[in-house]
């Protein structure tokens, strides 16, 4: 008798030194569960169903598929559901009513558009960095050799519409590389006259330049060195034009802060490795 209560003493002791250290978690056949994974955010309990929309940049596409994927792996009961789109799209969308939980932009000047609108819970949060590339078809059929070609007569430059993030950094380059030693006197002009098409983001450029209906674009170094049927023009690196990503939750989120641990975790080390495994920089 005496053995049996030193056991049932011994298997209560460890269950409470379980429950207060929070090691386990017990599963409903009786059986301990595996401990929450230590990278999860801490605003976020474990197993807590977590359902929320991000609106992320066209260039983000492909990071946040894996994103996606990790994320709900660090935070059991998670479920992202990922819309991409050109930031102003995106932006768009939620000053109309789309329920989104979270917007990740290519820029800052989107998010703060919706913290200036009252449509965003906190300041925008920087995630990552980016910079700029020219890119040829593959055959370079325009024979492109350096970006002082953009303006050369006859070139096609594809580019996107006005108030994509990616047209405001091109923009930049462009008047940069204008004042850089061998550019031609109306640079600038010469670019703007050769602009044939508008895409609706910056991965629209990266198509077009694709299948060979344009000479030349300027799109990020992530979407150029994501497709294996263009080359990339060397830019200057005095010229060249940091790009700044930024997030913001919206007010409108069903879950604020599961949201905020969401872009929390982004800007931290869990999401900077896969954004860096993408080639995204660290945020400035």
């Amino acid at each position: 008798m005496r053995a049996r209560l030193s056991g049932l003493t011994a298997v209560l002791i460890l269950v409470l030194a379980a429950c207060s250290t929070g090691a386990w978690s017990w599963s409903s056949g009786g059986q301990p569960a595996a401990a929450a994974p230590s990278s999860a955010p801490a605003s976020v309990t474990p197993a807590a169903a977590v359902e929320l929309t991000i609106y992320g940049a066209a260039s983000l596409k492909g990071a946040l598929e894996k994103v996606k994927t990790a994320y709900e792996v660090v935070v059991p009961g998670a479920i992202l559901t990922i819309s991409t789109d050109s930031s102003a799209a995106l932006e768009m969308k939620i000053e109309q009513g789309a329920p989104a939980d979270v917007f990740l932009s290519a820029d800052a000047g989107n998010p703060q558009k919706l913290v200036e609108a009252g449509l965003a819970e906190g300041d925008p949060v920087p995630f990552a960095g980016n910079e700029l590339a020219v890119i040829v078809p593959a055959d370079n059929p325009a024979r492109i050799r350096s970006p002082a070609d953009l303006a050369r007569a006859g070139v096609k430059v594809i580019a996107a519409g006005d108030a994509v993030p990616i047209t405001t950094y091109a923009t930049r380059l462009v008047e940069r590389l204008a004042m850089e030693p061998g550019y031609p006197a109306g640079f600038v002009a010469g670019y703007t006259r050769n602009v044939v098409s508008r895409e609706d983001n910056a991965k629209g450029v990266v198509a077009k330049i694709e299948l060979g209906e344009g000479d030349v674009g300027i799109v990020y170094v992530t979407d150029a060195k994501a497709s294996t049927t263009v080359a990339i023009v060397d830019v200057p690196e005095s010229a060249n034009v940091p790009a700044t990503y930024a997030g913001v939750v919206a007010r409108a989120s069903r879950d604020v802060a599961a949201a905020r641990a969401f872009l929390d975790w982004l800007a931290g080390p869990g999401g900077q490795a896969i954004l860096g495994g993408f080639g995204f920089l660290p945020p400035p």
